[in-house]
């Protein structure tokens, strides 16, 4: 005897049941009981432990996670939990030509910056802000890694000559957050020459006396680490970020040796004296404050009425 197709048997597949027995009964309970639509970013991934965290959570504590890792943040959020009560005026960045070379790629180099300033909200790899820390009128400016890898091209570079002549035309200081991969390729030696032109940018500052403090973040290498990202009066450094020239693995390869453990994370580098300190994000603000009303004193532009 044939037997029976068990497809056939289940709930829901013969005839009469394809409604759940509840909905037959009260037709209006699904309706009632309808699935509530959630963000799609409400849970975020941890990079380091690939736990998944809770948006508020995160940006309550500054986005840094229970397990310490401090997460890479775009200009807006930096400037919020930098300045005083998050109050913070925009400058407006310098307009370059997107394309100079015309490079050749697999991708038209316009279409890259065309999707990154879509994603980011951002014009390039830097971002302005004035505003005041613990009172002390200051220039900021952001490098956001989300942008092209914060890579070093032409607007980033005539981006940070504009904020040192704001700090200069404002008797502020200027403070750099870094986070990049190094210069922008598709800019060649015109993003080379921006190693050049921020380095006279940081001559002028120190020519009218005004403090220069870099606050290193994951990962700052390449040509920015070889120019304006170690030319400040004081280093302070996120915990584990990446600083270096290149990477581990191609220094490994070129001098045939096995580095040390941690070898350029920011612990290391304050041991070597490369680096000043190690700040967590949350103390940032409160440290800055303290360095800049030490180092303006007498001179500060204070915001308090």
């Amino acid at each position: 005897m044939a037997m029976a197709d068990s497809r056939n048997d289940k709930p829901g597949k013969g005839p009469g049941q394809r409604q759940g027995w509840l909905t037959r009964i009260a037709p209006g309970v699904r309706n009632a009981f309808a699935k509530r639509e959630t963000p799609e970013n409400l849970w975020v991934k941890c990079p380091e432990t690939g736990e998944m965290l809770y948006r508020p959570d995160l940006e309550t504590s500054l986005w840094v996670t229970p397990a310490g890792h401090h997460m890479r943040i775009g200009p807006n959020a930096r400037m919020r939990f930098t300045f005083d009560d998050g109050q913070f005026e925009t400058i407006a960045t310098p307009v370059v030509k997107d394309d100079p070379l015309k490079f050749p790629d697999d991708r038209p180099y316009p279409a890259r910056l065309s999707a990154a300033r879509k994603a980011t909200g951002e014009q390039d790899a830097m971002a302005i802000g004035v505003g005041a820390i613990g009172g002390t009128e200051t220039v900021v400016v952001v490098q956001d890694f989300a942008f092209m890898g914060g890579s070093l091209g032409m607007a980033a570079g005539e981006t940070f000559l504009k904020a040192a002549e704001e700090a200069v035309r404002r008797l502020a200081p200027l403070v750099i957050f870094t986070a990049s991969g190094g210069a922008r390729m598709q800019e060649g030696t015109l993003s080379l020459m921006q190693m050049a032109r921020t380095t006279i940018a940081i001559q002028h500052l120190k020519r009218n006396r005004l403090p220069y403090i870099v606050v290193l973040t994951d990962p700052t290498t390449g040509g920015v680490l070889a120019s304006y990202a170690m030319l400040g009066d004081i280093h302070l450094a996120e915990p584990n970020a990446t600083i270096g020239f290149s990477g581990r693995r191609v220094i490994e390869q070129t001098i045939r040796e096995t580095l040390p453990p941690g070898f350029q994370r920011s612990e290391f580098l304050v041991e070597k004296g490369m680096v000043d300190r190690v700040t967590p994000r949350g103390e940032l603000a409160g440290v800055l404050a303290s360095l800049l009303g030490t180092l303006m004193m007498g001179r500060a532009r204070s915001t308090a009425a």
